[in-house]
């Protein structure tokens, strides 16, 4: 049996058909193909940046423990040395030095100067170190400043802040209930 010209035409159609929409499912899985694997990469570059900012805010903190450390030591050794200065110069260091030395710090600098001692000590190592600086010594005349406010005396005559010269009425006492 012979084919028409037209049976042979729908023929080379149908076998046609599938084979474009199977390649035009190729290309479409192959695009899908080209993503796959696209959301780890992403991931892993989100956790690393997470990972950076964390070890960013470790030494930070890591330099403010370390701040704070030199700058307890240094009040401490200054009221030691504050504190044995009738005994010396050097005895009055050494005592700072020593108390520097217990909270782990080293004593960088030391003076005396009559009651007052100036103390500077250090902490840490490399990058991470940090140095301190405090005074102590005896507190010494009090300036004088704005007294505390009064409180009012009952049945006493009151200036008028808003109106200078007024007097204001007296405040009549209060009653029990």
């Amino acid at each position: 049996m012979t084919d028409t010209g037209h049976e042979a035409r729908t023929r080379d159609r149908a076998h046609r058909k599938p084979r474009q929409q199977s390649e035009r499912k190729r290309s479409r899985r192959a695009d899908h193909r080209s993503d796959r694997g696209s959301a780890t990469v992403w991931a892993v570059g989100a956790i690393a940046v997470l990972c950076v900012i964390f070890g960013a805010l470790l030494a930070m903190g890591q330099a403010v423990v370390i701040r704070h450390r030199a700058a307890g030591a240094a009040d401490l050794a200054a009221l030691a040395a504050a504190d044995h200065w009738t005994t010396g110069t050097d005895a009055a260091c050494g005592m700072a030095e020593r108390v520097a030395r217990a909270q782990g710090t080293r004593l960088v600098r030391c003076a005396i100067e009559g009651e007052t001692s100036d103390v500077t000590a250090a902490s840490g190592k490399g990058p991470f170190s940090a140095e301190a600086r405090s005074r102590a010594g005896p507190a010494g005349p009090v300036a004088p400043g704005p007294t505390a406010p009064q409180a009012p005396v009952p049945n006493a005559p009151h200036t008028d802040r808003a109106r200078p010269g007024a007097v204001s009425p007296p405040v009549p006492p209060a009653t029990a209930p």
